[in-house]
């Protein structure tokens, strides 16, 4: 990793931490959807990260938001079982190392397919965790199902709309 890439890394944790706490927990559109854009910060760390270094990242992140929107660990929870799976998926859906284009994942390096099942199959699994471990019952399964996928569609479209953006600067 070069010098570069952790500086931007580092303004683009404390930005997607600003930006979560102080303009997407205000977003609650009929209590379905919440956007946790915040995640972004996992999907994009470069593919070099070391195992442990993804999960302690993960968990500072998702621990700074817990400090600001009081949910006692839940993100943390949330950020390191997705941080966890991260390497898995990203094995999974790759058919090797040489198809690994560039530092980081992005739309512009992977193209689309691999990048939407990418991000769609992290973004649910933190959703889900997330979700499942704030509710803590079976009763309110269904609603509560309906939650994540309504939640994860949003934030899937706030990931893919700011990679374009960033995709068509570069």
């Amino acid at each position: 990793m070069t010098s570069r890439t952790v500086f931007f890394n580092i303004i683009r944790f404390f930005f997607l931490i600003i930006f979560q706490v102080l303009i997407l927990n205000h977003i609650n559109l009929g209590g379905y959807i919440n956007p946790y854009f915040y995640i972004y910060f996992i999907l994009l760390l470069p593919f070099s990260t070391p195992r442990w270094m993804l999960l302690v990242l993960s968990f500072i992140l998702g621990i700074g938001i817990d400090i600001f929107t009081n949910t006692i660990g839940l993100n943390a929870a949330a950020c390191v079982l997705m941080g966890f799976a991260r390497p898995f998926v990203i094995s999974a859906i790759s058919s090797g190392p040489e198809s690994l284009i560039g530092e980081t994942p992005s739309l512009r390096s992977q193209g689309m397919k691999w990048f939407l099942y990418y991000a769609i199959i992290l973004v649910l699994v933190h959703h889900i965790s997330l979700f499942y471990l704030e509710i803590f019952r079976l009763t309110e399964f269904f609603a509560t199902f309906v939650r994540i996928l309504l939640s994860s569609t949003f934030t899937l479209m706030l990931v893919l709309i700011s990679e374009y953006t960033f995709a068509s600067s570069k």
